[in-house]
């Protein structure tokens, strides 16, 4: 097995460790994620009409998945801390009536990618959702988090199959 092979997240002994990147050039890297959440359809036309008790959902949760993509070192163990030069969060309903789908774009200029940024940003908007939305339905469901595209990097572009 060759260096390229080997898993790099761990040592020659097994143990955990952190990748060391110091060798690798900054280039633009960029990475966008999605989660969705099932809710009951009264549920989301309250979260649609603005209405829900404890105050603006989605500009609670857009907040939370920006502080949690710039937080992600902090809560992924093996994760570098990146300078993150641009970080969007937006909500849209779904095509039916009881989902609701958050995407995350990220962006940066480092050595490493920043795909756990934007896997966390919309896994912790979700959750936020879930804070703010569960006193009126405790049946929400947190379904699918994805990495929808990544670009940058040795690994260069990669698209989610639809």
């Amino acid at each position: 097995m060759n260096r390229d092979d080997q898993l790099t997240h761990l040592d020659r002994e097994g143990q955990a460790r952190m990748v060391d990147v110091g060798e690798k050039d900054k280039t633009a890297r960029e990475a966008k994620a999605r989660a969705t959440v099932r809710m009951k359809p009264e549920t989301r036309r309250v979260l649609l009409s603005g209405e829900v008790p404890k105050g603006d959902a989605l500009a609670v949760a857009r907040i939370a998945g920006i502080q949690a993509a710039k937080r992600t070192s902090e809560l992924i163990p093996l994760c570098h801390p990146l300078a993150i030069t641009s970080c969007d969060v937006e909500f849209r309903p779904a095509d039916d009536d009881e989902r609701f789908v958050i995407e995350a774009s990220v962006r940066c200029a480092d050595r490493t990618g920043v795909e756990m940024e934007a896997l966390t940003a919309v896994s912790v908007a979700a959750l936020t959702l879930y804070d703010m939305l569960k006193a009126i339905d405790r049946a929400l469901v947190i379904e699918e988090v994805v990495l929808l595209e990544k670009q940058g990097g040795r690994t260069g572009h990669y698209r989610r199959g639809r």
